[in-house]
């Protein structure tokens, strides 16, 4: 092993929306608080998930190579009806991708996320 996994980092125009949209989705708190760079997690001293500012973000399209989506979050859910009506009040919207176990949406910036439920 070379190290530990401390975080993901999220490129976004708007870092506080975007950190208010994953804290209300995954239950997480911030950890760091500063306009250029958020992060949140379940504590200090845990992987979090960081949300960087940058001037000029790309939105990915999903499914698209030119506009490729980078990275996605899979979100483990119970109820996938409340989970889904949840996010999108949250605003996420629904991507129209189905498959047996998940569904396909994009947070506020645009990266795609799953609801899975197995």
């Amino acid at each position: 092993m070379i190290g530990t996994w401390h975080g993901l980092v999220i490129d976004t125009e708007d870092t506080n929306a975007l950190a208010s949209f994953y804290q209300e989705l995954l239950g997480f708190v911030r950890v760091q608080d500063d306009p250029d760079f958020l992060v949140i997690g379940d504590a200090p001293d845990r992987p979090g998930i960081a949300f960087q500012r940058v001037d000029r973000h790309v939105r990915p399209e999903w499914p698209d190579a030119d506009h490729p989506a980078q990275m996605h979050i899979d979100v483990r859910v119970q109820d996938i009806e409340e989970a889904e009506r949840q996010a999108l009040a949250l605003g996420a919207t629904r991507l129209g991708f189905d498959a047996e176990h998940h569904r396909v949406y994009a947070d506020p910036s645009g990266h795609p996320f799953c609801l899975a439920w197995w």
